[in-house]
């Protein structure tokens, strides 16, 4: 295994100017979910270019591509996947390579990891004498949006079908972790992410005259302090879990008391109970502060993703031979979860995988900033290391595995 490790290190190592050019590219570049029709059309003539045997381009309707290397063995299909889209953000990095489109931008890294999967997957054509089985590559779109179900909808159309995935795995980078480093853990990982929406209901009135109105104002400001404390009285307090409102809107004068506001909250769990139980206590909630005060209420519950729950058996496989890859000190296992979301984790609904943080700090470079900020940007040092750790892992799950 050691000549397969050196071949992997030596291919990653020796694409990657071209991995940096097809980043800059697609981050000079970026597009909202939904609309990523150039990034995926760029994906699928790099795959064609590679020899992937074959490219499906508008997979079930949407911008994914997905693509099928043919390994020269029989074996098991494993799958990398890839998110393509772009936020509603404004960049302030004053790259040379920064975002060319006003007011969007990659500032989650999924420039980086659609370039990485491009690499990943010219590496394993290189290889494909030593593919045992194949390599399905997820190019997927719709990562960041809950209305547009990426991952859900290329689950349910078939994405994990035809040949069957036996494995899945995907990476994330990461600027709390130093570059040339990775991270995961067994069990839980990222949380779930839903979204609510409430109107509060009252009765128009003159601020004078109050008493002849319903102040859906005081209602709501009672309605949030009140889900508030919604984790802090009914969740375990051994369970993490999230409530946060961060979007409220009413009125439209300093003396009229209006009919309606409205607010918009996330709700966070690491356990499939604790997110199931969300809905009915913020209903119950809701009813017993809009009934106290004479009003009404309408709530809207919209799911989003479920938590993100590495397999144990396979997250240690993919521990191992990561520091196979990297050496024992480049891998950490991370001592705990985050809130955030991730919908890799309906892939791992229906196949075991496992999800790795990719490190991408360097405060000589100055990538030190969070994810979703507008200064965010990724030490492309870290780019070669990732299309290693998805070529080893592949390789060695199908070999492993035939």
């Amino acid at each position: 295994m050691e000549n397969l490790k050196d071949e992997v290190l030596k291919l990653s190592e020796d694409i990657k100017g071209e991995v940096i050019e097809w980043r800059r590219h697609i981050h000079m570049y970026p597009e909202l979910s939904g609309r990523e029709f150039n990034t995926s059309e760029f994906v699928a003539d790099k795959l064609k270019e590679f020899g992937v045997d074959e490219v499906l381009e508008n997979f079930a309707g949407s911008t994914a591509v997905i693509g099928l290397i043919k390994g020269k063995k029989e074996g098991p299909t494993v799958a990398l996947r890839a998110d393509m889209d772009a936020l509603p953000t404004e960049e302030k990095t004053g790259k040379p390579y920064a975002s060319k489109i006003k007011g969007v931008m990659h500032s989650c890294g999924h420039d980086a990891h659609t370039a990485m999967l491009l690499g990943t997957a010219k590496v394993l054509c290189q290889l494909r004498e030593k593919v045992h089985g194949n390599v399905k590559l997820i190019f997927q779109p719709c990562e960041e949006r809950h209305d547009c179900k990426g991952a859900k909808w290329l689950v349910e159309n078939g994405v994990l079908e035809n040949p069957k995935v036996s494995a899945i795995f995907g990476l994330h980078v990461f600027p709390d972790l130093p570059t040339g480093y990775v991270g995961t853990k067994p069990g839980p990982f990222l949380a779930s992410s839903d979204v609510f929406r409430v109107k509060i209901k009252g009765r128009s009135t003159h601020a004078s005259r109050p008493h002849q109105g319903i102040d859906p104002v005081l209602i709501s400001a009672q309605a949030v302090t009140s889900l508030h404390h919604v984790v802090s009285r009914y969740v375990d307090p051994l369970e993490p879990a999230v409530l946060t409102i961060g979007k409220i809107e009413g009125g439209f004068a300093e003396n009229v008391i209006p009919d309606e506001v409205r607010f918009e909250g996330t709700v966070r769990a690491l356990s499939n109970e604790v997110r199931e139980n969300f809905p009915k206590l913020i209903n119950r909630t809701l009813k017993g502060v809009s009934e106290a005060y004479g009003g009404n209420y309408e709530f809207e519950f919209e799911e989003g993703t479920p938590p993100l729950i590495n397999d144990e058996k396979v997250t240690l496989f993919v521990i191992g031979k990561m520091r196979e890859l990297l050496g024992e000190e480049r891998v950490i296992i991370l001592d705990r979860p985050t809130m955030g979301g991730e919908d890799f984790s309906v892939y791992l609904q229906y196949v075991p995988g496992t999800f790795i943080r990719l490190g991408s700090r360097n405060e000589e470079k100055g990538t030190v900033y969070p994810l979703h900020n507008s200064r965010f940007d990724v030490d492309e040092d870290a780019l070669p290391v990732g299309v290693a750790v998805e070529s080893y892992l592949a390789l060695q799950w199908l070999i492993t595995h035939s």
